[in-house]
């Protein structure tokens, strides 16, 4: 049986015939086309026509990738997000620390300057915490006994006085505020010289000069500093400055509001000045003290009179001539003789047996008086022998 075609249907070239001829178009082609570049413009052209095709074919393969990229971009996102955050909150938390640690360091430095400006020896000291007591102005430091401090040495800052030191304990030191109530500095006006006390006022942070007279010579704003009179806080210290003056004639003194120079709430460091401050001793008053008996009165008005060799003895109720009366010229007194004492041998007077001695009796006790005490007399020496004149 014959399967080939009818004449009025041929199919022309075979099917190996057709692919050797478009095998050598196709070479043909591209050689042409690596020499000559004849197929640039036909490419773009196809290309051209082509592209919304290939794009409306890459578009569901884009919105799956697109998807996936969304959520894994997100969570990516919000990670950073909080590691951001939380290297914010860290370095908020160095730069607050670098802050401090500068704001200190300049303090530090004000309150070495102000050291190295005194001739004082002075001690740093950092403030631990403020004192129990809220009606009292008081903080305590970290410095004590062992580190050399005392009590009443004066504190300051880089600006001025803030307080005294009023309890020491061995590693700790309480300082009264220079606001406290009780608390109280000579002071001095800079521009007139005039001087004057200020007082604290307690939880309002001011200080007062009380007992000015209403016409004394100061002014809103005048600089107070320290006097250096009372020999604990060194002259020249800036202690507060004016901000309020009352002056009344019809009042006897003024009405005077200062305000602290110094960061007395507002400083961590300080400066404790070493001052050796000694009180002057006072001389003791001396009273009289009057006889504790009459015996005492009685031996101390006794002179002991020791009797010369052929001489009577003197009578006590006449007291005998000092040595110092008795000069070359001036014959010394004859002591009063009693009756019965044998009188000195003379050419007019022959010498006698001598009496016996009579017992010669303390003479009458005289009290002192009470202002001055009667001093105790000096032992009676005997007179001098008189010669008797021819």
């Amino acid at each position: 049986m014959e399967y080939s075609p009818p004449p009025l249907f041929k199919q022309g070239a075979s099917a190996r015939a057709k692919v050797v001829i478009f095998s050598l178009i196709a070479i043909v082609l591209l050689v042409a086309d690596a020499h000559w570049q004849t197929l640039g413009a036909i490419r773009q052209v196809v290309g051209t026509a082509l592209y919304p095709l290939q794009r409306l074919a890459m578009m569901p393969r884009d919105a799956a990738y697109g998807v996936g990229e969304y959520f894994s971009s997100l969570s990516r996102t919000q990670e950073e997000n909080r590691q951001l955050q939380r290297q914010q909150v860290l370095n908020s938390q160095t730069l607050q620390q670098v802050q401090l640690m500068a704001a200190e360091n300049a303090h530090l430095r004000r309150l070495l300057g102000a050291s190295e400006r005194l001739a004082v020896k002075s001690l740093m000291a950092e403030i631990l915490y403020d004192a129990r007591d809220p009606f009292t102005r008081k903080i305590v430091l970290d410095r004590g006994s062992q580190q050399g401090v005392k009590a009443g040495q004066p504190v300051i800052d880089d600006t001025g006085v803030v307080g005294q030191v009023t309890r020491v304990f061995p590693f700790t030191s309480e300082v009264t505020l220079l606001t406290d109530k009780d608390q109280a500095i000579p002071v001095q006006v800079v521009r007139s010289g005039l001087r004057s006390v200020a007082y604290g006022r307690g939880q309002s942070g001011a200080l007062d000069l009380r007992f000015m007279p209403a016409n004394a010579d100061i002014r809103k704003g005048d600089v107070l500093v320290t006097s250096g009179i009372d020999g604990i806080y060194p002259a020249g210290l800036a202690v507060a400055r004016v901000s309020q003056v009352e002056q009344k004639s019809s009042d006897a003194f003024a009405k005077i509001v200062c305000q602290p120079a110094a960061g007395i709430d507002s400083n961590r460091q300080l400066l404790i000045l070493l001052t050796e401050f000694q009180m002057p001793v006072r001389e003791p008053a001396t009273t009289p003290t009057p006889a504790s008996s009459k015996g005492e009165v009685k031996s101390a008005a006794k002179a002991e009179v020791k009797p010369v060799p052929g001489q009577p003895a003197p009578a006590t109720s006449t007291p005998p001539a000092t040595p110092a009366a008795i000069s070359p010229r001036t014959p010394p007194a004859v002591p009063a003789v009693k009756p019965g004492a044998v009188a000195p041998a003379g050419p007019n007077n022959p010498a006698r047996p001598a009496a016996p001695t009579p017992v010669v009796k303390p003479a009458a006790v005289v009290k002192p008086a009470p202002a001055q005490p009667a001093p105790a007399p000096a032992p009676v020496k005997a007179p001098l022998p008189v010669e008797p004149r021819p």
